[in-house]
Parts: C-alpha cells; sequence; structure tokens
C-alpha cells in the first residue's frame, strides 16, 4: 500500500527534481521489482545506517527524557537494558517502546517504568513475529 502511494507521488513529481526516499531496508527489495525500475533509475545516493550500539541508544533515551522535562530515572536500570536490547539499534523501535513503556506505567499510575512495562508492550501483537503469533494461537486452541 505505502509502495502504491509512492507510485502515485512518483507520478506527479516533477521530472527534473531529486528524488529523496527514505526508509527500511525493505524498501530497496521493492523498488528491485520491474514495475518500480523507473523509480530506482532516478537514485542517485543511498546509505545504510548501521544500528546504534546499546551506550547510544541509552544516551538518546536519556537525552529524549531531559528534553521532556522527565527525569533520567523514568526507568529503572533493568527496563533501560531490556529497552536497548529489544531495540536492536533501531532508534524508531526504541522510541516506540520507550513511549509503550511509559504507557503501561502511566496506565498503572507508576512513575518509574520496570521491566515488566516494557514485557507488556513486547506481549502485543504488533511486537510479535508472524511465527510467534501462529503458535500462539495454535496452543490455545489446543488448550480450548
Amino acid at each position: 500500500m505505502a509502495l502504491t502511494k509512492l507510485r502515485l507521488l512518483f507520478e506527479r513529481f516533477p521530472k527534473n527534481h531529486n528524488l529523496v526516499l527514505l526508509g527500511q531496508l525493505e524498501l530497496l527489495h521493492y523498488l528491485s521489482l520491474s514495475t518500480n525500475k523507473d523509480i530506482k533509475s532516478r537514485i542517485t545516493y543511498s546509505a545504510t545506517l548501521k544500528p546504534l550500539n546499546d551506550d547510544d541508544m541509552e544516551r538518546y533515551i536519556v537525552k529524549e527524557l531531559e528534553a521532556s522535562k522527565m527525569g533520567i530515572n523514568t526507568f529503572n536500570e533493568s527496563a533501560m537494558t531490556f529497552i536497548t536490547r529489544s531495540a536492536e539499534g533501531n532508534l524508531r523501535l526504541c522510541r516506540n517502546l520507550c513511549l509503550g513503556s511509559l504507557i503501561e506505567a502511566a496506565r498503572e499510575t507508576k512513575k518509574t517504568v520496570t521491566i515488566s512495562h516494557v514485557n507488556n508492550v513486547l506481549m502485543q501483537p504488533h511486537w510479535r513475529s508472524h511465527e510467534e503469533l501462529i503458535k500462539q494461537q495454535v496452543a490455545s486452541r489446543r488448550v480450548a
């Protein structure tokens, strides 16, 4: 669906302008399809961003907490470690996991995010792999 929107945007885009695309690695796969040759032929530069290491990821979280005027102890140490490990160096995943964990803590009216809050977020369907969800469904049918 996103590629369909991209194609529509591309068709309206002036031919003499540069096109800058930012996306995940899957975008390269879709651009390699023969139907997207015209779009791919207009790319003049591309780069792959390497994942951040755990220390850089933690510095990012602390900087974001400071920018939002929240204390750096908003996440306890085990929650911080779990988030950085689970995000695997991806800033978007880190940010989403932090926000989801903050929501979980707020739902419980807690001021500090713990590992259980992070784990509750990671148990949500959109964080789990397709294979894990299938196994869970099969297991629940056996019990029922």
